[in-house]
């Protein structure tokens, strides 16, 4: 893999499993030292630096709730003392509460919006304070810093029974749009990915069980289901120079899910 982020560092929250891990490990061998952001799977987020510690490449890993104010500072204050530098945030964490809207507690309203969507407030201000305060670096990369956030098909798409995850999903939509508007002058790029269904731990029982996967299918253009890999390759695009006039947008990797596929042969 060539090296693109040759010298660059990456802080990825909730990197312990799933999509993170993958794209904690796809960005350590494009070249970048990584910070490792867990919430509670501490042997999760010790194996990802493990990986990429046996590939040659550098991590620390870092217990951290997004949806903390002083522990998102503290977090960011141990990557800068670590690496002495700053440059792409992967804003990943999130979590599930689901319920109907009638039975959903505030308890588990309130845990999704301050994880998905304050978490991702939380460590985008403090990665932008970074990226204003040193600018672009020569040699280093065209942009000041980058923003990727990891939103969901979720975001276009209602999801009935998980009205807190969609709402913070849309929210986040506009958050990484008006947030993109703000710092483009300063050479700070801002974009997100909306994955469909990939095969991570968190739904293996789906993935794993032929009928769910036969109906999940009906959804999905492409005719198959994700893998960490095909969103993973998508965030390194984002992360490198290569996406230099990319700012401000949202890359959907979920083979047409979002394309509202019953609609094939007219509905």
């Amino acid at each position: 893999m060539e090296k693109s982020l040759k010298d660059q560092v990456a802080l990825v929250t909730g990197a312990s499993s799933g999509l993170g891990k993958s794209i904690a490990i796809y960005l350590a061998r494009a070249g970048a030292k990584v910070a490792v952001n867990y919430h509670s799977d501490e042997e999760g987020a010790q194996d990802t630096v493990n990986i990429i510690k046996k590939e040659g490449g550098q991590a620390f890993a870092h217990q951290a709730d997004v949806g903390d104010e002083e522990e998102v500072e503290e977090m960011f204050q141990k990557v800068f003392d670590t690496y002495d530098n700053f440059d792409i945030l992967i804003s990943n964490a999130g979590i599930q509460k689901d319920a109907p809207l009638d039975e959903m507690t505030l308890e588990d309203w309130e845990l999704v919006i301050k994880t998905n969507l304050t978490g991702a407030f939380l460590c985008s201000r403090a990665a932008v304070r970074y990226f204003l305060k040193h600018g672009v670096v020569d040699g280093i990369s065209k942009s000041a810093g980058k923003v990727i956030f990891m939103s969901s098909v979720h975001q276009e798409i209602p999801w009935a029974g998980h009205i807190n995850y969609a709402a913070a999903k849309g929210g986040l939509t506009e958050f990484m749009r008006t947030l993109s508007q703000e710092v483009a002058n300063k050479q700070i790029r801002v974009n997100s990915v909306a994955p469909g269904a990939i095969k991570t731990s968190i739904n293996e029982d789906v993935w794993k069980d032929e009928e769910q996967v036969k109906e999940l299918l009906k959804l999905i253009p492409y005719n198959r289901l994700g893998e960490p890999e095909d969103v993973s390759e998508v965030v390194l695009w984002l992360a490198s120079d290569k996406s230099e006039y990319v700012n401000g947008t949202t890359i959907f990797v979920d083979g047409g899910m979002s394309l509202y596929p019953g609609f094939i042969g007219n509905g």
